[in-house]
């Protein structure tokens, strides 16, 4: 199935924006928002230039405002006159180990990554089931699998929150036209990560990106991109011991 109409939150930059120009490539309609206005404008003008023929909205989005997350969604909704997908991809990466006084960082990681994706999970199912029709993307990531140290303690945890809520739903919704599905990004170069010196296995943005819309346009459950290394080192994770975790985060 073409999804023709794709909407996506966190877009300014990074994954989202990255994703936004891969859709544009292949003809999509391209509902973006985001907390940087000015950043959306620019991406718009380099989308229309990828492909002029697609339609591309752009809306300044708090994803921690919730109430404006439902607004957001469904003034999209009635722009398009139908959303295929919604990517939940808005989040961040701020962080600090448990117990050294920085609660207020790891707070604001757990409410953009977890209870603001849940606003957003709830905006667009609430649109599909009114449609009968529809595809949720969660953006998760590899730190799902197991826990994470240091400045990924609750990021980690976060993650893995959305992985759970993403099953949940899409048990929900089977056998129905509306598919759920999670992607668990490696490490991939973006701004959220752009002060991280060695971590194993990244890749540059685009070579991301390109992996995630991929596995996105399969509408499978769960992958793990990009497929090289971490589908391969997904089952050796979930049983490997602390040490090797400590390794790779």
């Amino acid at each position: 199935m073409s999804r023709k109409n794709i909407l996506i939150t966190g877009a300014s930059s990074g994954l989202g924006k990255g994703m936004a120009i891969e859709f544009a490539k292949m003809n999509r309609n391209l509902a973006l928002c985001a907390r940087r206005i000015e950043r959306l404008d620019e991406l718009k003008l380099e989308l229309l230039s990828i492909n002029p023929e697609i339609k591309v909205s752009i809306k300044s989005l708090d994803v921690d405002d919730h109430e404006q997350v439902f607004n957001v969604f469904n003034e999209f909704h009635q722009e398009f006159g139908q959303l295929d997908r919604v990517i939940v991809n808005a989040g961040m990466g701020k962080g600090a180990p448990i117990g050294t006084g920085y609660f207020y960082a790891n707070k604001q990681t757990a409410i953009t990554n977890f209870v603001s994706a849940i606003a957003q999970c709830e905006a667009a199912m609430t649109i599909f089931r009114q449609q009968n029709a529809g595809h949720l993307v969660t953006i998760s990531s590899i730190s799902a699998l197991r826990g994470a140290r240091r400045a990924m303690n609750v990021y980690a945890a976060t993650k893995a929150g959305l992985t759970s809520l993403s099953e949940g739903m899409r048990i929900d919704v089977m056998d129905t036209p509306i598919k759920v599905s999670t992607v668990h990004p490696g490490f991939i170069r973006s701004e959220i990560n752009e002060k991280v010196k060695k971590v194993p296995f990244i890749v540059d943005t685009e070579t991301g990106c390109k992996a995630m819309v991929k596995a996105i346009e399969k509408e499978g459950a769960n992958s793990y991109v990009p497929s090289w290394p971490w589908a391969v080192i997904r089952p050796i994770l979930s049983i490997a011991p602390l040490n090797w975790l400590k390794k790779m985060s």
